[in-house]
């Protein structure tokens, strides 16, 4: 194996919850030592503003274009991100000098690969500037570039992260904004692909309705009467009939259909959606998985869970029960693409992304004057 290094991974994603860091020392390849991690809510403002940046970036035609308040937007955005890196060093007294690299996912405003475009709001320079650390960031845009769809990026962490793990084939799912599968098979393929909604319908619905941007441990889902008229217009969508390597945009799917029904019966429509959509990855792997492992935000939404394992044969766990944290899985997959980034390794592959060989991706800051050790 190579050379071990030392990365920070900081993740906003599809969400609008904040922001994860996780530390991992890693060679890129097979060894994987997790650190500690955080999650850092948003301020209201931010969350606000950037909530305004998703409605103004649907204009965008360049991946370098900031119309209206993004350039703004980014700016803040990407200092709140420095904040959280200086006080997750100082909580764990981690001197900068140990550290060889942050990687940065920052804030996805677009997704749309079938135009060879996506979005990312972060400005990587300003990070390594005033982090005084080499930054990797815009790690989708060169997958995106070259016909692929520049999502997801962690299934390679995934295969990393459960290879001690006895079942095969493996299904990891993520529920951030939108939700997707790594399909791990006995031999270690990769099949991976967005399989739809995550939390950000129900996010979106509960903001709306309470003014309270998720329905917590999904009481309100659990509470409500499902609607299965409207999830089975749901998964009438086109993409459901799209086989993969395939990815959505945050607003994909618009949350209109629940309109007038109560908060309870809306959230456990959509969250009834949300896993009838993650089941449906079934239809197109090579065979059913032995274990579902369920990370990001979602896994704590009991009607999502619920609704996921009643419709899978085999189990459906969170990160925890196999000894993952759900929480900061994505943050450490940034840290871990950005080793494999500064090495040269395959960050996606045809059965990923649908990117025709497999690619290396991300732009490098590297701190002037900085010596590595």
């Amino acid at each position: 194996m190579g050379k071990t290094m030392r990365a920070l991974g900081l993740m906003s994603g599809t969400s609008l919850d904040g922001i994860d860091i996780a530390l991992v020392t890693t060679d890129g390849e097979g060894r994987v030592e997790r650190g500690p991690s955080a999650t850092v809510p948003y301020g209201a403002e931010l969350r606000r503003r950037l909530a305004g940046a998703l409605a103004e970036a649907r204009a965008m035609t360049r991946r370098d274009q900031r119309p209206g308040t993004l350039a703004e937007v980014e700016h803040d955005m990407t200092i709140a991100h420095a904040d959280v890196v200086a006080d997750f060093l100082a909580r764990n007294a981690i001197t900068r000098e140990t550290v060889d690299v942050v990687g940065f996912h920052g804030q996805t405003v677009l997704h749309r690969p079938d135009q060879q475009l996506t979005v990312q709001l972060g400005d990587g320079e300003l990070l390594a500037r005033l982090t005084g650390l080499d930054v990797v960031y815009d790690m989708r845009a060169a997958d995106v570039a070259a016909g692929g769809q520049g999502a997801p990026l962690a299934p390679v962490y995934h295969r990393a992260l459960t290879a001690r793990l006895p079942a095969r084939p493996i299904a990891v799912v993520n529920i951030g904004g939108v939700a997707n599968v790594t399909w791990i098979g006995r031999d270690g393929n990769l099949i991976a692909f967005d399989t739809g909604p995550g939390n950000a319908l129900i996010d979106d619905w509960m903001l709306r309705q309470t003014g309270r941007a998720r329905d917590e441990d999904g009481t309100a889902g659990l509470a409500g009467r499902v609607h299965e008229d409207v999830v089975r217009f749901y998964l009438n969508h086109s993409y459901f009939a799209d086989l993969p390597p395939k990815s959505l945009d945050r607003n994909a799917f618009i949350p209109d259909l629940v309109d007038g029904l109560s908060v309870e019966d809306g959230a456990a429509t959509l969250a009834a959606f949300t896993s009838g959509a993650i089941a449906r990855a079934r239809e197109v792997v090579p065979e059913e998985p032995a274990l579902w492992v369920v990370a990001g935000g979602g896994r704590r939404n009991k009607a999502i869970m619920t609704g996921l394992a009643g419709l899978v044969q085999n189990a459906v766990v969170p990160a925890e029960a196999a000894g993952l944290d759900g929480d900061a899985l994505e943050a450490e997959a940034w840290a871990y693409l950005a080793v494999r980034a500064l090495k040269g390794l395959p960050l996606t592959f045809p059965g990923t992304t649908g990117v025709s060989v497999p690619m290396t991706g991300g732009v490098l800051v590297r701190v002037a004057g900085r010596v590595d050790h």
